[in-house]
């Protein structure tokens, strides 16, 4: 049991304001493992003036500067990798196995990627007798959450640093202790006081602040679709931009001249990892009806392959989902599944055998589904994969964008001509052709209520800058 219960504002650690405490739950035993304090307005105060004070000199730092700094926090995030991977799976139940592949990996990927795009970035070009330049938008509020948390911890706080912005983070308070570890990553790594500030709290006391505050010039916000609705009107009485990555449905066309075996595997396994509670995650499988029952037989095969169980053990594949609300809302679709009529092939609701104890889900697999049930309809955020019957491609890719998100999608053929050309008809911000591995450097955000704006690479990087036009540069 660890207490963390100071903020981190203007290069030290302080004491909140008002004393409040909220204990960190580890989801694999139900317990306490941490506490931590959270936040008021008056500590998002504080800290946006640091951001604010901290702004003009930093904004005018060179690009060599930036550049060496972010090579310093590369150096510094190495040297506690162990740590955070340990911590995220600690307080959100990730496999060890997966924290340090990737929980913690994407966190390094995204600093170790803005380093190569701040050194080769072009701030300013002449367009015509005009001066078109690219300028640190400002202070920025940075909310995250719980599912990954360093990797969308990094995806702002990285682009943010090299564009020259200043910045007041709130992570999520149900997995914020990654976020004090970051903290102290940037300090070792020299970054300026007030250029990096961090605030506990929840959503509707420090999120609302951030979302709200005149003095913060834009909003960039991971999470849900509700909670995004409700700070894009937080924001925009004071005319602030907010980018926002929030929930998908992710649809996963399988044609039928794609290597099933491969493909309905890779499927599952993607849908499951991180136990579903990933935003891309691809939770409607789209198959041929011909061909229903044999992607069915290896889902199920797959499914059932699983090992579900403590984080820290070598052999776990899937660990328990991150809270008993979240654990509560799974159950509740997983039986409306099966009330609404859909087959349930394997798992369904309740704990998996032998693990009475820990927010654990069975791996569940859904058939026959139809895209106006409430599993494909809604966002589970669980291990828990639909599949979907179609007659033809054509109805395959009107059932895939039938859904009111847009975030992610994904093809499989045995032709790449055929699936690029699904893919171009799919109404989503990033889709995956035949199993193609993430890249740090590609646009990652979604369409409809999946967000907007983008993050990742030179795209998310320019999320951080505004536009300046300077026109009769040249006489």
């Amino acid at each position: 049991m660890q207490d963390r219960l100071q903020f981190y504002i203007d290069g030290r650690w302080v004491d909140p304001v008002e004393a409040r405490t909220c204990d960190v739950i580890d989801p694999s035993t139900e317990e306490p493992c941490a506490r931590i304090a959270l936040g008021s307005a008056k500590d998002v105060d504080l800290a946006v003036a640091a951001a604010r004070k901290a702004f003009p000199s930093y904004s005018e730092t060179s690009q060599k500067e930036r550049v060496e700094l972010l090579e310093a926090c590369v150096a510094e995030y190495q040297k506690r990798y162990e740590d955070l991977a340990r911590t995220i799976s600690r307080e959100m139940g990730a496999p060890i196995w997966l924290s340090k592949a990737a929980q913690a990996g994407t966190g390094l990927a995204h600093l170790s990627a803005m380093v190569e795009i701040l050194r080769g970035y072009e701030f300013e070009e002449l367009r015509g007798k005009n001066l078109i330049r690219r300028e640190p938008i400002g202070v920025c509020g940075l909310i995250t959450p719980w599912n990954w948390p360093v990797n969308q911890i990094m995806c702002k706080v990285a682009p943010a640093l090299a564009a020259g912005c200043t910045m007041v983070l709130k992570p999520t308070e149900v997995a914020p202790l990654n976020a004090v570890i970051v903290a102290e990553i940037l300090h070792a790594a020299g970054v300026p006081a007030g250029v990096f500030n961090l605030v506990n709290g929840d959503g509707p006391t420090v999120g609302q602040a951030i979302s709200s505050h005149p003095d913060i010039d834009m909003v960039s916000f991971t999470g849900s679709t509700r909670a995004g609705i409700e700070i894009a009107r937080a924001a925009a009485p004071t005319v602030k931009r907010v980018t926002q990555e929030l929930g998908g449905k992710s649809p996963n066309i399988i044609l039928d001249d794609a290597d099933l075996a491969s493909a309905i595997g890779g499927g599952l396994m993607s849908c499951t990892m991180n136990s579903g509670q990933s935003c891309n995650s691809p939770t409607r499988m789209l198959v041929p009806a011909s061909r229903h029952d044999e992607a069915v037989a290896i889902a199920k095969a797959t499914a059932e392959s699983l090992r579900v169980g403590d984080p820290f053990a070598e052999d776990t594949r899937l660990g328990p989902v991150v809270s008993e609300a979240q654990w509560n809302k799974i159950q509740g679709l997983i039986q409306k599944g099966i009330d609404e009529g859909a087959t349930l092939v394997t798992g369904g609701v309740g704990r998996p055998d032998g693990l009475p104890r820990g927010y654990y889900v069975r791996p569940t697999v859904f058939a026959n589904v139809r895209n106006d049930m409430t599993i494909a309809r809604e966002e589970i955020f669980g291990p828990v994969l639909s599949i979907l019957p179609y007659q033809n491609e054509e109805e395959a890719i009107e059932i895939a964008n039938d859904t009111s998100y847009g975030l992610a999608g994904y093809v499989s053929s045995g032709s790449l001509e055929r699936a690029r050309a699904v893919a171009r008809r799919i109404r989503a911000g990033q889709i995956a052709l035949n199993g193609a591995p993430p890249d740090f450097t590609a646009p990652f955000g979604g369409y409809k209520t999946s967000g907007n704006g983008r993050e990742w690479g030179v795209f998310g990087f320019e999320e951080f800058l505004e536009v300046k036009a300077i026109v009769g540069w040249e006489a």
